[in-house]
């Protein structure tokens, strides 16, 4: 039995299709545009709206909870950090007193011994000289002392020379600008290798004594970058780092001035606001150097 024609148009679902006809092809039905428009009064798509808008509220409230569940455990992570933090700090400060006061003590203790080794030096000297001055053949030997003792840098030395002072241009009024920071984080634009230059420059140029920041330098002397400052003979120098040479003053400042030492410090001056400034002196003083034991030496051929 047929079903009655829908009076609004429309179409069934198996209209069209041959079930009684063996062999007899089926037909696809295709529905009529007139017949769709006044049989389906709601367009697809605000089924599917109201579909989801009905299940809109849960799935709110699930991402609703998540958010709130992982802001309480930051909060939490960050209230135990910040416990931690406080709990802690004391430790930590009276940690950074007691290594504080151990290296205050360690230099208190490497003063003194420097002192008494500087005044048994002393006493070994005047005794020397005590000994051997009377004779030609002991002046002789304190002649050849002498120079031995200027070229190892053991003793100090005063005389006409050059000073060249180097400084640090420290922090930038604008603290968002790192533009000129030459090591990345640090306030540091002056570096062991700019110093090294200036130092074999200033040889080139004639020097015959020298000291960086007030140590001298002589054989088996290192000047090295140790973290965001530098170490002369295993010493702290800071900024402004003071080089003087010992020499002709006016050859050595012509030579220095087209030297690759000076056009590095001009370069460093441009760039990065380093200070440089180069002066002449008629009683430059340099001290002596720590001495070193030698276990093995051989002439340099010339």
């Amino acid at each position: 039995m047929v079903d009655a024609p829908n009076p609004l148009g429309g179409y069934h679902p198996e209209a069209g299709l041959n079930h009684h006809e063996a062999g007899a092809p089926q037909r696809i039905p295709v529905p009529s545009l007139l017949r769709s428009l006044l049989s389906e009064h709601l367009d697809p798509g605000y089924a599917v709206a109201a579909s989801a808008r009905h299940d809109r509220p849960a799935g709110r409230w699930r991402a609703g909870g998540w958010s709130v569940l992982a802001g309480m455990t930051v909060a939490v992570v960050f209230a135990a950090a910040a416990s931690q933090a406080q709990s802690v700090a004391p430790v930590n400060r009276q940690t950074q007193l007691v290594l504080a006061d151990s290296v205050r003590a360690g230099e208190t203790r490497t003063d003194a011994v420097e002192a008494t080794r500087d005044g048994l030096a002393a006493e070994v000297e005047t005794e020397r000289r005590g000994r051997l001055a009377g004779g030609e053949q002991g002046r002789a030997l304190l002649a050849a002392l002498d120079g031995a003792e200027f070229s190892a840098a053991v003793t100090p030395a005063i005389g006409p020379g050059l000073e060249v002072t180097v400084t640090d241009p420290g922090m930038s009024r604008d603290l968002t600008d790192v533009s000129k920071q030459r090591v990345a984080g640090s306030q540091q634009a002056i570096l062991d290798r700019d110093l090294q230059l200036v130092v074999n420059s200033l040889w080139v140029g004639g020097a015959e004594a020298m000291s960086v920041g007030g140590v001298r330098i002589g054989p088996n002397v290192t000047i090295r970058q140790a973290g965001g400052g530098i170490l002369v003979d295993n010493r702290p120098i800071t900024s402004p780092y003071a080089i003087v040479a010992l020499g002709p003053p006016h050859a050595m400042q012509d030579v220095f001035n087209r030297s690759p030492g000076m056009q590095r410090l001009t370069l460093l001056q441009q760039s990065y606001g380093v200070g440089v400034t180069v002066s002449t002196g008629e009683a430059l003083s340099v001290p002596g150097g720590s001495v070193r034991e030698i276990r093995f030496a051989r002439q340099m051929e010339r």
